[in-house]
């Protein structure tokens, strides 16, 4: 997985991918969704959901190389920054 030039501040980017977790991406997780990582990418809001964490980055990073991503896991409030 290729490294990527951290764009935004870590608050910042918290901040930015908790937004587009609710308004985008948490309407779409079902209830056997939690417990599972999301990937999202910062500044296109597309995403990859996984039951283990380097499946969903190492998707959303082969179809976005250049993706600034927040992990979460759905239902709870850990929070990755990559």
């Amino acid at each position: 997985m290729p490294a990527t030039e951290q764009r935004m501040g870590t608050a910042d980017g918290v901040s930015r991918g908790r937004q587009v977790y609710g308004q985008f991406v948490r309407p779409h997780m079902r209830p056997e969704d939690d417990g599972k990582f999301v990937a999202i990418d910062l500044q296109t809001g597309e995403y990859e959901l996984d039951a283990d964490e380097i499946p969903a980055v190492r998707r959303l990073r082969g179809r976005l190389p250049a993706a600034e991503v927040l992990l979460l896991c759905v239902g709870h409030p850990g929070t990755y920054y990559i």
